[in-house]
């Protein structure tokens, strides 16, 4: 769960996030919010240009069916296990910034295997530790690397996927090490 002062986006006097079904119960809430993006994840992704429009297009389109703010950035700062993500106020600039860089990339095109893994590991750390949403970024950075891979030539293999080890690996890279994230996306690519 996410460390936060104080969370307008949550039940009053709980943790649980206020949710389109209204379920109060977090477990059921976990389980309504895995069922429903999980279909939706089965659905075609909404087309764009690989901004930060798009991009909150992708978690809008993932989060509809949960919660009002699917696809809006976050209002309230957040932290995870002692480590703060990107200030509110500092999301958008952050984003706009994030995207650009990857427009002047040329969107990582044209790059071998191995030099696509490392500049989309810098990509990803540098999202993750923006974190525009108050919930299911991970979900998101994921739809979006698939969808950047594939329109990049280098679709990655969804049977090598291992959800778990992968957020190991966005986990240190947050702590400035993406060697771990590399060597998952490399995995990824063979």
């Amino acid at each position: 769960m996410y460390d936060v002062v104080i969370d307008s986006y949550c039940y009053e006097g709980t943790t649980v996030l206020k949710n389109i079904p209204n379920i109060r119960d977090q477990a059921v809430l976990d389980a309504f919010e895995a069922v429903m993006t999980t279909q939706r994840s089965d659905e075609s992704l909404p087309e764009g240009i690989l901004d930060a429009t798009h991009y909150s297009a992708i978690h809008r389109h993932l989060f509809q069916d949960v919660y009002d703010w699917a696809g809006v950035y976050r209002t309230v700062r957040i932290s995870k296990g002692g480590s703060a993500f990107c200030y509110p106020e500092y999301i958008d600039q952050e984003m706009q910034t994030l995207f650009d860089n990857l427009k002047q990339q040329n969107y990582l095109q044209e790059l071998s295997a191995d030099e696509f893994a490392i500049h989309v590991a810098r990509f990803l750390s540098t999202l993750n530790a923006i974190h525009p949403f108050r919930e299911g970024n991970g979900r998101a950075q994921t739809s979006f690397l698939f969808l950047l891979a594939d329109q990049d030539g280098h679709p990655l293999h969804l049977d090598k996927f291992t959800p778990e080890r992968f957020m190991e690996a966005m986990i240190t890279s947050f702590e400035k090490d993406e060697s771990q994230l590399v060597a998952e996306l490399r995995e990824l690519l063979k």
